[in-house]
């Protein structure tokens, strides 16, 4: 017979497109999982699956399927949350996708808070660029989005949390020397590193910096991580948020230089699907995570 369990493979086999990366969402090895599906493959008397050399695409019929298999799971979920639920403003399975310029400055305070003030809450979290997390949250396979606004997009509420103010990373020892504060048109743009494309930070710094993508230096890095090692090593310089300030410093050799006011910045938010269940905890989730944000506690001290 068809299992729940199959099921959730195969979604995550069609989401990933890679038997590799699918077993790992779903945290099993990868035979296992093209066992489980060609089972799957073997009750429905249909190949769903169209096997190549480095990834998978979905056959025709595995199309057609998926259609059926997310709107099953999406139920399931929906009575899942329904029994667990006792009354509490934030109770069961979340999940929450997030932007990787705001994940790793924000989930070591906000998770370890959720739990203390939610302790029945589960949380499953997705870093990915904002235009794969809205697609999942449009799709139904998040509940939640933590991304830079505006996300204007249909059938979508947002809520403003907190504003995160850019400054510019240079190396400690570098070359550069930037006057402090900054104003925009003293940024050297033929230095200015970025990340690649599809993460809005990337845009965010094409912006302040009133640059065009031919006077950048042709890299894209792909975390925040990976620009401030190259900035530490004088290769450049990148605009840097806020949030990650505390963090970064800690671990590179760069100097950070304000900006001019008034300071660019981004305004970070919350997003859910507007027909969802679960949109009156969106109010709780938001709290929770203004209230784990170091910057959105200096902003209100």
């Amino acid at each position: 017979m068809l299992t729940l369990r199959q099921m959730r493979y195969f979604d995550a086999l069609a989401t990933a497109r890679h038997f590799g990366r699918a077993a790992e969402m779903v945290h099993i090895s990868q035979p296992a999982l093209s066992v489980q599906i060609m089972e799957m493959e073997e009750y429905l008397g249909a190949k769903l699956i169209e096997r190549m050399r480095t990834n998978t695409m979905l056959t025709q019929k595995g199309e057609e399927v998926l259609l059926h298999v997310r709107a099953i799971l999406q139920q399931v979920d929906l009575l899942e949350q329904t029994a667990r639920k006792g009354g509490g403003p934030l109770e069961g399975l979340i999940r929450i996708g997030i932007i990787p310029t705001v994940a790793p400055y924000l989930v070591p305070q906000f998770i370890p808070h959720l739990r203390r003030t939610y302790p029945s809450v589960d949380v499953e979290l997705k870093e990915a660029v904002t235009d794969r997390l809205m697609a999942d949250l449009s799709a139904g396979r998040l509940d939640a989005v933590i991304a830079a606004l505006p996300l204007d997009i249909e059938g979508i509420n947002t809520r403003p949390l907190f504003t995160d103010r850019f400054y510019m990373a240079v190396a400690e020892n570098g070359e550069n020397v930037l006057l402090s504060p900054l104003t925009e048109n003293e940024v050297n743009v033929d230095r200015l590193l970025l990340l690649e494309e599809g993460h809005c930070l990337r845009d965010q710094a094409l912006a302040v910096c009133s640059a065009s993508k031919r006077s950048l230096v042709n890299f894209g890095a792909t975390s925040m991580a990976t620009l401030l090692q190259m900035v530490s090593h004088d290769m450049g310089m990148t605009l840097i948020p806020e949030m990650a300030i505390a963090t970064e410093t800690s671990r590179n050799s760069i100097r950070i230089v304000p900006f001019a006011e008034p300071q660019p910045s981004r305004e970070i938010g919350l997003a859910w699907r507007r027909s969802s269940h679960r949109a009156k905890e969106m109010d709780a989730l938001a709290e929770a995570i203004i209230a784990a944000s170091p910057v959105a506690r200096d902003a209100a001290a």
